[in-house]
């Protein structure tokens, strides 16, 4: 069984066949799902999938295009609040995204750390996005966690080798999706050929990015296989093996999941 550790199954995209959309995935042979947090404010939206779905987990938090609006609900006290319900397993996404500056740069970089207050808090792992901030990515995480046990992951790697060492050296783990599948993604496969089978995470991203050979359609869960399938390859192991590890490593770091999940 594999894990997807992100997609947005609260999204638009799937309103009208959320049950379909998740029965494929377990039909595909991927066993739980991580549904990723964009605003707070919608966050009862994101919670409510969770709720419904027995292999769904869910995360809190702001991307960093939404800092600036959603800042009135990025207070401390009030995610850790939130960060206590049932199914709530991660931190995120949050982080830094200097290609499209949705957000001033200030305002992400005040978000971010508060993300990372609430994790040191909650003892919750962070789920990292990051785009054209490595510089100001790796120092924010050394400046907040360093040596105060502060766990979680790059996630949809397609940064340089030189981040993903960086991550990997403050104890991080890096989480792949479907981008390195493209054609023309080879330095992004010598980044998954240096990262370790055991601080590797699988997704989709869903619903963008869907691995070749479904490139352009709408991706969803099942085509973590794809995915999964090409980093198999590249990390010159079998496809169980691959499987097994990724989600072994899910659950290791999202330790609030339960051991027994997978099951049923």
């Amino acid at each position: 069984m594999l894990v997807d550790s992100h997609c947005h199954l609260d999204f638009p995209d799937f309103q009208e066949e959320r049950y379909q959309v998740v029965q494929r995935a377990r039909e595909a042979g991927v066993g739980l799902m991580l549904t990723i947090s964009t605003h707070v404010s919608r966050f009862e939206q994101v919670w409510a999938v969770a709720q419904a779905y027995p292999h769904v987990y869910c995360t809190l938090g702001i991307h960093p295009h939404h800092a600036l609006d959603e800042a009135a609900h990025s207070e401390v006290a009030d995610l850790v609040a939130l960060a206590a319900r049932p199914k709530v397993v991660g931190i995120g996404e949050t982080g830094l995204d200097y290609y499209y500056d949705q957000s001033p740069r200030d305002v992400q970089q005040e978000s971010f750390r508060r993300h990372i207050r609430v994790c040191l808090e909650t003892g919750l792992p962070l789920i990292v996005h990051t785009r054209d901030a490595e510089e100001d990515t790796i120092r924010i995480l050394r400046e907040e966690g360093a040596g105060k046990g502060l766990k979680g992951l790059l996630h949809c790697f397609s940064s340089s080798r030189r981040l993903a060492e960086e991550a990997l050296d403050f104890g991080f783990h890096i989480s792949f999706s479907g981008i390195v599948t493209f054609k023309k993604s080879e330095d992004l496969r010598e980044v998954a050929r240096m990262v370790p089978l055991d601080r590797m995470l699988v997704e989709t991203d869903a619903p963008y990015l869907a691995p070749v050979p479904l490139r352009g359609k709408r991706n969803e869960p099942a085509f973590t296989v794809h995915t999964a399938r090409l980093l198999a390859e590249v990390k010159g192991v079998s496809y169980d093996t691959l499987a097994t590890a990724t989600t072994a490593n899910f659950l290791r770091l999202f330790d609030r999941v339960p051991a027994d999940a997978l099951a049923g």
